[in-house]
């Protein structure tokens, strides 16, 4: 199917409300949850991160009951729905996603799942609490919609949009958040401001953290605050050489004391 067709057959799914045909996901983090069919049918298929996935089935020994997790760029809440699941009434997930249109599927899927410990915020995660810009390359579904890399200006082909950022170290301090046992990063470069505005919240539990990374810059910020704190950090999945932490992968983060 070529491009073209494939936005008409978008557009008319959208029109017509067929993408928010019920299924459920068939394996994976959030295997048997309640799911909409388009689009990003990978996530209810269970064919979406497959290695990353895995790690986190095992997370915990398997068990995360009562645990907190914040899931920082959820899109439409694939981690969220299953780390929700998993955790159960008496834990507590955060999902943050700034996009609008991603953020209506998110909570969308929430109800879906009848999950009220999940607690959803329309924000990114930074380092200080205000409005910044997020800019959206052609479909609003993407999953690379994202605030403004270093040095980035606004391109022609870019669509702006103003959202909320939040500091998740004066949620914590007000008593609106638990601070978490795991945390998954993917912010698409942003992921330097995020921990930097949760650095007192990791020094509380030392979680595990799964995060992906997408610029140099984020990824010497990120090592810059999870370094000295004394963590350790694996590419998922294990890479075969150690070639250093690199752009385009993810990797898991554990403190040096602490079993996964």
């Amino acid at each position: 199917m070529n491009a073209a067709l494939r936005s008409l057959v978008a557009a008319f799914l959208r029109q017509t409300r067929l993408d928010h045909c019920p299924v459920r996901v068939r394996r994976g983090i959030a295997n048997g949850a309640r799911w909409t069919i388009y689009p990003w049918t990978s996530y209810w298929r269970g064919t979406f991160e497959p290695a990353l996935q895995a790690e986190l089935s095992v997370l915990g020994d398997g068990n995360l009951r009562g645990w907190a997790c914040w899931d920082l760029g959820a899109h439409f809440g694939l981690y969220s729905i299953g780390l929700a699941r998993r955790v159960g009434p008496t834990g507590e997930v955060a999902a943050f996603e700034p996009n609008p249109v991603s953020f209506a599927r998110l909570a969308h899927h929430q109800r879906m799942n009848r999950l009220p410990w999940l607690k959803l915020y329309r924000a990114a995660a930074s380092d200080h609490s205000g409005q910044a810009e997020i800019f959206t390359y052609g479909n609003p579904h993407t999953t690379t919609t994202h605030l403004a890399y270093e040095g980035e200006l606004h391109p022609p082909p870019a669509h702006a949009l103003s959202v909320r950022t939040t500091r998740l170290d004066d949620l914590v301090a007000g008593g609106e958040l638990r601070p978490p046992q795991f945390v998954k990063l993917d912010v698409e470069g942003h992921g330097h401001r995020a921990i930097a505005g949760m650095v007192n919240a990791l020094r509380m539990t030392f979680p595990t953290l799964a995060v992906a990374f997408h610029s140099p810059e984020e990824i010497a910020g990120v090592l810059s605050v999870l370094n000295p704190l004394g963590y350790q950090c694996r590419e998922i999945p294990p890479a075969p050489h150690d070639c250093g932490v690199r752009v385009g992968a993810d990797y898991l983060f554990t403190f040096r004391d602490r079993r996964t």
